[in-house]
């Protein structure tokens, strides 16, 4: 396990290499410059030519690129333009509501997806497949900005069980859960039909293999049979679908804490586009692709656990 987790992290490094190099450039092709997003249109050629000196935007572009590089690898993500503080400040301020929201999403998409995903199995065809289906299109159907809407008018303003603005207090449990429900129901609800869709495909297609014939004709229970012998194969699919879903998540984020005036790393790059940050818009987009090559990284491990096989075959090589 040692030897594959070793290449994994390996392979993970052009990746993350690749990605810098994209946000980089992409930033750099934004429209609009830093220098006269600070001083304003009306500043004098002088001026603007000496601050874009003191921000290091005059140099070549290799010269940025070196020293980007070189912060990144560091930990160092920029100075606000803006606030004048670090990038690191910034993230920090929001990235405990941006956690607890992908969390609470993800386990409500989980809690709900796989067992719908194994009913919708077993009853192949009939009422309660059909009617899993047609929930799960819904969903994929509908926009998270469409759905937090929806759930903020019918839970926020009409029953008044939950606030419109959902921020919560760091320092009180219940408050930051209160706050959470909806927006963490409205990006899981979504989820849950990734994971049903997927979690129904991979289980019909091991519920037809021969092993799953013969534990039935062994005389095992069915509740052994789906969860210990169709379940325990079908998992490295659905594995899959959560991984690559968690970067799907993070950018629905953005639109859900906006809906639901929520603190959190999605809000913080609209407002730094809105004020032209280039550098917390680089530093954010940095944390981003590190945060998903690291969701993919564990995803890959997670491999490892669900199938032995596939651990005993990367050590093999």
């Amino acid at each position: 396990m040692l030897g594959y987790t070793v290449r994994r992290l390996l392979a993970a490094v052009p990746t993350l290499l690749a990605v810098l190099t994209v946000i980089f450039l992409v930033i750099r092709m934004v429209p609009g410059d830093p220098a006269v997003a600070l001083l304003g249109s009306h500043a004098s050629a002088a001026a603007i030519e000496a601050l874009r000196e003191r921000l290091g935007l005059n140099q070549p572009l290799h010269v940025q690129y070196l020293q980007f590089l070189r912060g990144a690898l560091r930990g160092d993500l920029g100075v606000s333009l803006m606030s004048g503080r670090p990038v690191w400040e910034h993230l920090w301020n929001v990235l405990p509501y941006t956690i607890d929201l992908t969390l609470a999403s993800v386990l409500i998409g989980v809690a709900l997806g796989l067992p719908l995903g194994i009913v919708s199995a077993l009853y192949r065809n009939r009422f309660l497949d059909l009617a899993t289906r047609v929930l799960s299109l819904l969903g994929l159907s509908l926009p998270a900005f469409f759905t937090a809407i929806l759930l903020m008018l019918a839970f926020s303003i009409r029953l008044g069980l939950f606030p419109v603005i959902s921020e919560g207090r760091l320092d009180d449990p219940l408050d930051r859960l209160h706050h959470l429900v909806l927006p963490a129901l409205s990006l899981g609800l979504i989820m849950m039909t990734y994971v049903t869709r997927a979690t129904r495909a991979a289980m019909l297609e091991v519920l037809g293999e021969d092993y799953i014939r013969t534990a039935r004709a062994k005389g095992l229970s069915e509740r052994v049979v789906v969860l210990y012998h169709a379940l325990r194969n079908a998992l490295i699919s659905i594995v899959t679908v959560v991984g690559l879903y968690l970067g799907i998540l993070i950018g629905n984020s953005v639109l859900t804490e906006i809906v639901f005036n929520r603190p959190g790393l999605g809000k913080l790059i609209v407002g730094a586009l809105e004020e032209r940050d280039y550098n917390v818009l680089q530093g954010l987009m940095v944390f981003y692709a590190f945060l998903v090559v690291v969701i993919n990284l564990i995803t890959d491990l997670a491999y490892g656990l669900c199938d032995p096989r596939v651990k005993y075959h990367a050590d093999s090589r």
